[in-house]
């Protein structure tokens, strides 16, 4: 599917010079299993995180507080960093249709975290962070006029934010 590759190579393009994205790599068969996949996906590494879990959060608030108390700068607002992590990223267009059926066909081809370029052997699974238990991937919808919207998307039930 030409045209699908064409797409995939127009969001790649999108993420490196609209969005300073790293490592970015375009994958045609499932690092799990070796099959095609039922279309091109990318990976890659943006700057900064895209998403924290609403656990990992709470965790990271009470370390920055236990940071600022124990330096003595109780003036001071928490300072909370967190590293980005490799994506998924689903390239689509806008005019398509997606259902249930389509995303679970992509999430079962794929495993919670993307290989790294030197690409651990098949099936090998390597996640650094423990809060990283649901697979996701970033959908890239372009429409007719190449402007291009970025939604995230999980498998399964995933726990919401705390306002």
């Amino acid at each position: 599917l030409p045209a699908l590759h064409t797409l995939a190579l127009q969001i790649q393009h999108n993420l490196q010079y609209q969005h300073s994205w790293s490592a970015l790599c375009l994958h045609t068969t499932s690092p799990l299993t070796g099959d095609p996949l039922p279309r091109p996906l990318l990976s890659g590494l943006p700057p900064q995180r895209l998403y924290v879990h609403p656990d990992e959060q709470i965790e990271l608030l009470k370390q920055a507080d236990q940071k600022r108390k124990a330096t003595k700068n109780g003036d001071q607002g928490l300072e909370v960093q967190v590293e980005p992590e490799q994506e998924w990223v689903l390239p689509t267009r806008l005019s398509e249709k997606w259902t249930l059926r389509r995303l679970s066909e992509i999430f079962d081809a794929i495993p919670i975290v993307p290989p790294e370029h030197d690409a651990s052997p098949a099936g090998k699974e390597v996640n650094p962070n423990p809060w990283r238990t649901n697979k996701r991937v970033v959908l890239a919808s372009v429409d007719p006029d190449s402007t291009v919207v970025y939604y995230i998307f999980h498998d399964g039930v995933v726990k919401p934010r705390q306002n």
